[in-house]
Parts: C-alpha cells; sequence; structure tokens
C-alpha cells in the first residue's frame, strides 16, 4: 500500500488549558477543550515530544493527502520544522488492516449515523495516535481535531491522544456572509475563511448577493472592484471543495433589490418605483431571476441555490395592491415563489429561501414545491423556538434554521445575544428535525468587519456538530485553546470582558451597542439624548473594555514568554479594534459632558480677579493639547487607522472610502472646534470675558 509521510518537527505551541504538563498529572476528556466537542471520549493519553517531532502518515490517494497536508500547513504555520522520526499520527481507512485492528481493539465502530462524516480517533499502540474514518470527510474532520490536540512548546511539547468517537448531530452546517452591504471579501481572506471554516466542520458556505456578482446580464449594477467575478468564483468553489466545504449561492430575487432597481434599465421591474421588490406580475421579474440562476449555475456546481425572498416590505404599496387586497399577502408572496421555482427548473437545483414572510401564512406554506428548503430565521436569544419552526416541518418541508452572530450594525458583536440565539435555536431545530443550520453574518451599515465574528461563528459549528443543546460556558472554557493557542485562557475572558460592556450598555436600554454610537455628536439634541442613558453606565463600559485591552495584551506577552503562537491573529487585532471602539464610545460622552460642566466652572470663577489661574486651566483642559475635544478628535483619528489596517486585511477597498469618511469628518469636527476654542481662549486671555454655552459651542442644557 502506497502511502504519504509528512514530517514535522520540535512543535511550538501553547500550554495547554488543562495543563499538561503540570505536575505529571494525567489529562482527561474534559481537559481537551475541543471545538467542537467531540460526542464519545473514553480516555486521553499525554504522548511527549520532545525533539523528535511529528510525522503524518497517510495512504497515498488525492484525499487524503489533502488531509495530511492540510493538517502539516497547519502545524508548520505555529512554527514547526520538519523530522523523519516524530511521533507517527496516522490517517487510516476504516477498511484498512491497520484501522479494522485498531477498532476492534478498542471495541470500536462506525455506525450508519457516523458513516458520512465521523472519525475515531485512538491511540496507535505504537507511541502514536491513528485518526480513522469511513469517508474522505471524515478522515478530513478527524485531522481537524488533531489540530486542537498539539499543546505545549519545546521539550515539553506533548500529543494528547484520546480516545474518541465523533459525528456531526446536523448533516448542513453553514454561513450565510453578507456581500452586498459594504464588506466584499479578497479572495486571500477567503480562502484563509474557507481553511478556518473547515477547521472547526463547518461544510457549507454560502455567499449573499443583491448586486455584487458581476452578471453579464445585468453589468450595470455591478461596479468594478465590488463584485465577484465568475472567474473568482470558480476558483473559491474549486479551493472549498478541497476542505469539503459547498459553496451556495444565495442571490436575492424578491426583496432586497434596490441596487438593482435604482438603474432606470430595471426600475420598471419595481413593485414601487426605484424601490427594492420586485413586482411579481410583470413579465419581465421571472426572466431576470432566470438569467441571474443561470449564470450562477455555470460556476457553482452545488445542488442547491437559495432565492432569498425575505423582507418583501414593499410588496402590496404599489403595482400589486390590488392582488394583495383580494388575495392576501401570503397568497400573492408564496404564488410568486412558486413560479420562481419553475423559472429555475431547468438548473436542477433544490432552492432554499427565507421562511420569515411564509411563516406568518402557516395555512398557504404547504403549496410551495415540497423540494424547497426553508430557512427559518430569527436573531433574538427568546428560550423557545418550536413555533417558528413548525409551519414548514407540518407542511412537509425541508427545514434549516438561521441564527446569527448579531453583528450588524455594532461596534462589536453582541455575543450574549448571539449565543443564546445561536444555542437555543439549534438546539429546537436538532430536536424537531431539522436537516440543517444556516449562522448568518449582516452587514447593514457597511461596517462590518469579519474578523470580529469568529467567536459567533465558532459557536455555531459548535452548536451544529455537537448533539442537543451545547454549553456557552464550556464552548467561552474552550474558545481561547481552541482557537487562538492561548494556554492562559486571557482570550476567552477578553470576549466575556466585551459581552460585560454590551450587558451595561443593554442595561442603559442603548440597543446592543449600536455604531451609531460610536458616530453620534455628543453636543448634539440626539447625542444628548444618548448621554442621559449611557452616563450612568459609561464607566462600567469602559472598564469593561479596557480590561478587555489588557486581556488581550496580557495573553500575547504570556505567549512570547513561552515561546508560543498565538493563531488567528487578525481576530486577536479586531477584537482589539473593537474593544478599543467600546472604550471610546464612554470616553467620548464623559468627555463631551466634562467639557460642559468645566466651562460652567470656569463662568462661575470669571468674575473673580484672584481665580483668573483657575480659568485659565479649565479652559485648558477643555480646549489644548491635553483637552477634553483633542481626546475625542484623536479617537477617531487612531481608531480610524486601526479600522482602516482591519477592513484591508479582509476586504476590498471599494467600500472602504465610504466608512473612512466618517473618521474624516469626525476628526475634522474636533479639530475645528479645538481651533474655535483656541480662539475663545486668546479672547479670555485678552478681555477675561467668556461667552455664553451656545456661543462656545457647547450645549446649553
Amino acid at each position: 500500500m502506497h502511502r504519504l509521510s509528512f514530517c514535522l518537527g520540535t512543535v511550538v505551541l501553547c500550554v495547554a488549558a488543562c495543563a499538561v504538563a503540570k505536575a505529571n498529572t494525567a489529562p482527561t476528556c474534559a481537559d481537551l477543550h475541543l471545538i467542537p466537542a467531540p460526542r464519545e471520549c473514553t480516555a486521553v493519553e499525554s504522548i511527549a515530544l520532545d525533539a523528535a517531532g511529528v510525522r503524518i502518515e497517510a495512504d497515498k490517494n488525492a484525499d487524503d493527502a489533502f488531509a495530511a497536508s492540510d493538517l502539516t500547513d497547519a502545524l508548520k504555520s505555529t512554527g514547526v520544522s520538519a523530522t523523519e522520526h516524530g511521533v507517527r499520527i496516522h490517517l487510516l481507512r476504516a477498511d484498512t488492516r491497520d484501522a479494522k485492528d485498531l477498532l476492534a481493539h478498542n471495541k470500536l465502530a462506525f455506525d450508519s449515523a457516523s458513516h458520512d462524516e465521523g472519525y475515531v480517533i485512538v491511540p496507535d499502540g505504537k507511541h502514536g495516535l491513528a485518526v480513522i474514518g469511513e469517508t474522505p470527510a471524515g478522515l478530513f474532520y478527524g485531522a481537524q481535531t488533531v489540530k486542537q490536540l498539539i499543546r505545549g512548546t519545546g521539550k515539553d511539547a506533548v500529543l494528547l491522544a484520546p480516545t474518541l468517537r465523533d459525528w456531526p448531530a446536523m448533516p448542513n452546517r453553514g454561513i450565510s456572509d453578507d456581500w452586498s452591504r459594504g464588506p466584499l471579501p479578497k479572495m486571500e481572506f477567503l480562502k484563509r475563511e474557507v481553511r478556518t471554516l473547515a477547521a472547526y466542520k463547518y461544510n457549507i458556505f454560502s455567499p449573499y448577493f443583491e448586486h455584487t456578482f458581476a452578471y453579464s446580464s445585468t453589468s450595470v449594477a455591478a461596479f468594478p472592484g465590488g463584485a465577484l467575478t465568475p472567474d473568482q468564483a470558480k476558483e473559491l468553489v474549486a479551493y472549498a471543495a478541497k476542505f469539503h466545504i459547498m459553496v451556495i449561492p444565495e442571490q436575492e430575487s424578491f426583496g432586497h433589490l434596490h441596487h438593482v432597481l435604482k438603474f432606470e434599465e430595471y426600475s420598471h421591474l419595481g413593485e414601487t418605483p426605484r424601490g427594492s421588490v420586485l413586482a411579481p406580475g410583470d413579465p419581465g421579474t421571472l426572466p431576470l431571476i432566470g438569467s441571474w440562476f443561470g449564470e450562477l449555475a455555470k460556476v457553482f456546481p452545488a445542488p442547491y441555490a437559495h432565492i432569498g425572498a425575505d423582507e418583501t416590505f414593499e410588496l402590496g404599496l404599489g403595482r400589486t395592491r390590488n392582488e394583495v387586497q383580494q388575495q392576501g399577502l401570503g397568497r400573492v408572496y408564496l404564488d410568486f415563489l412558486g413560479k420562481i421555482h419553475v423559472q429555475l427548473a431547468p438548473y436542477h437545483k433544490r432552492l432554499l429561501f427565507w421562511g420569515d414572510i411564509a411563516e406568518n401564512s402557516p395555512e398557504l406554506v404547504g403549496i410551495l414545491p415540497k423540494d424547497m428548503i426553508a430557512i427559518s430565521w430569527h436573531y433574538d436569544a427568546k428560550p423557545d423556538f418550536t413555533k417558528n419552526i413548525e409551519p414548514f416541518l407540518k407542511s412537509g418541508l425541508e427545514t434549516w434554521v438561521a441564527p446569527g452572530v448579531s453583528n450588524w450594525s455594532r461596534v462589536y458583536p453582541n455575543n450574549n445575544v448571539a449565543l443564546g440565539n445561536i444555542r437555543a435555536f439549534v438546539r429546537d431545530g436538532q430536536k424537531m428535525g431539522a436537516k440543517g443550520m444556516l449562522n448568518t453574518i449582516w452587514n447593514d451599515d457597511g461596517e462590518g468587519i469579519f474578523d470580529e465574528d469568529w467567536f459567533g461563528v465558532l459557536f455555531g459549528a459548535a452548536a451544529s456538530w455537537q448533539q442537543g443543546e451545547s454549553s456557552e460556558q464550556r464552548f467561552i472554557d474552550s474558545y481561547a485553546q481552541a482557537f487562538h493557542n492561548d494556554a492562559s485562557g486571557k482570550l476567552s475572558q477578553a470576549q466575556v470582558a466585551m459581552m460585560a460592556a454590551h450587558a451595561a450598555l443593554n442595561k442603559a436600554g442603548l440597543n446592543d451597542g449600536q455604531d451609531e454610537l460610536f458616530w453620534v455628536d455628543p453636543f448634539s439634541q440626539e447625542g444628548e439624548a444618548v448621554a442621559t442613558k449611557l452616563m450612568p453606565v459609561a464607566s462600567e463600559v469602559r472598564m469593561d473594555a479596557e480590561r478587555a485591552i489588557t486581556l488581550i495584551a496580557q495573553a500575547r506577552a504570556d505567549a512570547k514568554a513561552s515561546g508560543a503562537t498565538l493563531t488567528n491573529e487578525q481576530a486577536i487585532d479586531a477584537l482589539e479594534l473593537g474593544a478599543r471602539r467600546m472604550d471610546f464610545i464612554g470616553m467620548k460622552f464623559e468627555s463631551a459632558a466634562d467639557c460642559v460642566t468645566l466651562y460652567k466652572q470656569a463662568q462661575a470663577l470669571a468674575g473673580d480677579k484672584t481665580r483668573w489661574s483657575e480659568v485659565d486651566n479649565l479652559l485648558e483642559t477643555i480646549g489644548s493639547a491635553n483637552g477634553r475635544m483633542e481626546d475625542i478628535r484623536d479617537g477617531y483619528a487612531l481608531i480610524g487607522q486601526l479600522y482602516e489596517k482591519a477592513w484591508l486585511a479582509d476586504e476590498r477597498p471599494y467600500w472602504l472610502p465610504n466608512n473612512m469618511a466618517r473618521y474624516h469628518m469626525n476628526t475634522q469636527m474636533w479639530i475645528h472646534r479645538g481651533q474655535k476654542f483656541d480662539v475663545l481662549r486668546d479672547h479670555w486671555y485678552d478681555t477675561h470675558t467668556l461667552p455664553s454655552l451656545e456661543e462656545a459651542g457647547l450645549p446649553a442644557n
């Protein structure tokens, strides 16, 4: 039998959270801290690597060789070099003699549930580790788990060798990634995204298009540099397939189409002029939809296509007003979905659609073709989602659930909501027989940084692979080790600190840390209303955010001191960006309040010549080289630099000017205010009189 060997030298990774190297204590299954957590684990051995390193062996076929090569590359990325006599990690198909012997010795077996994607990991009895799968996918997922099993550094490095059997609870585990409202990934980042999703056992990636695929049929809607081309799509599909990820394109086919309908060539197809929703009765709508999916079918070979069709808010407000009044909104909506199904029949795809509109007409859902797949989406953290899933399952439609990472329009994802939403929705989906999960990322205001989203993305991976209700605490305890190789756990603590900051904002009634808190002018009427709510919790929010920043610095220092290599560093940078933006919100409002308070104090003292030096100091504290106005100016300018760096690490630049303009405009506004206050201070020095608050550019209230 032909085999390939991949040799890995002394491993440079962080010390295990389970403290494998401490006090000669034997590791247990609870010490593995794997994401997703394996279904069955009975024992764990600890194999010292010393200076020998690791040698990976696999059968010489394309799939298994790729799994071995991918594992090799992942370990090399942590600073590993190659040797010829390392501890063996053996990737085996279940039908080989070695695999059969190991399975029999350990009284383990594959069954129908574990056949497709399941795997077994066992010590091989020869001071090594065996990974066994019945299929290429199963063997690949076993190799992904091995990536998380090497702990420690240098002579203290160990390979954790558990005895475990694992397979997924849900066959379809994917994310839906919004590419139509700002961020559009670079191909380099897309490949990193695919590799990372696969490492945590996602098997579906669904890019969301409104106008950002370069269709030849609607080329006017695709801005140069702001659309995925067919050649890039082919490259993505081929790359993802190696990692056992199927790419399912979503093209909105009913609503969310303003960026097509705003063009004169297509505006006549809308329910309302230059609106967002197609008019179901227009003879041009179905051919347009057909042309899009015809082009997609040429480059996305998956047996599925996603037609979107959510949030058709304008339906019945324009050209279909009479039909909706006579037949009802649900009937008009579902009839059009049926017509889309007929239009796309030549492409032989099973059609996914968002279930929000149909959910409101449960008595009509049964008229849809039974090969369609309903995606029930809800993003709150309520305790039970049974009633949201029932209408589709009762109608005989295959159903998937779609929770979300709660990133949209937020300074940083609200993981309090995201984890609660994912946990309960996926739990109920599994319980009721849903066949998949599509975890969602939305970029409503165009400011999203994907590298901020991994915490929620990984919990979705865990919840959809693991059986039953996933533990948020177990995930948090595992996250730093499993995603960043952070043995200290401080990067998990940093995420918890950000969750605490969000909780404080929510307690104050500030809607989960919306981006507008970052942008609102505290001297405006809106800003004053925000300040009333924010100021009682501003210090708490800042302390939580600053704790996150400190924990990040400590984790990096700990890793450097131990010679370890933290992984997924772009996500660490993005976490720090989110923490600094969160901290700035509190600082901005505190500084703005200081400006008003200090100026009122200066006014009260201005008439007393003996206290003019105090007035001088108060005015300089408001506006000078170290003034409160300059603190706000610096916040926008410096955080803007971090934001631009994070964006360009992930995304194409075409949308970036829209976001950077806000940083520049706000920086300029505070520069102008500081300059105006310089004039006021000079006036004070000359006349020892102070104008009113309003004349000084400060709120009068």
